[in-house]
């Protein structure tokens, strides 16, 4: 019943801006933490980015200073604000979250960025 539904993927040149979003059904929003994990071809899928139901963030270094996360509970939703991108952001864009009732994870199905120079 869990979904999470990515989009906002797109094409952009280096320097430009894109925003990602997660609209997440089928559970209790409010009580899960939510992250932004990515992965490009031939490279490890790593965490971008996390958020947890009270509203702390944390970022990975690459994109400190340059992405913003944020969550909306009413709309149970959450963002992925990218500036100053760069090529090697170029990835597939996953949401993820955690039930921290239940421990459980959920995914969902990615959404391509690709920054051309």
């Amino acid at each position: 019943q869990v979904q999470l539904v990515e989009s906002g993927g797109g094409l952009v040149q280096a320097g430009g801006s894109l925003s990602l979003s997660c609209a997440a059904s089928g559970m209790i929003f409010s009580i899960n933490a939510m992250a932004w994990y990515r992965q490009a071809p031939g490279k490890q899928r790593e965490l971008v980015a996390g958020i947890t139901s009270g509203g702390s963030t944390n970022y990975a270094d690459t994109v400190k200073d340059r992405f913003t996360i944020s969550r909306r509970n009413a709309k149970n939703t959450v963002y992925l604000q990218m500036n100053s991108l760069k090529p090697e952001d170029t990835a597939v864009y996953y949401c993820q979250s955690i039930d921290l009732l239940t421990k459980r994870e959920y995914w969902g199905q990615g959404t391509q960025v690709t920054v051309s120079s």
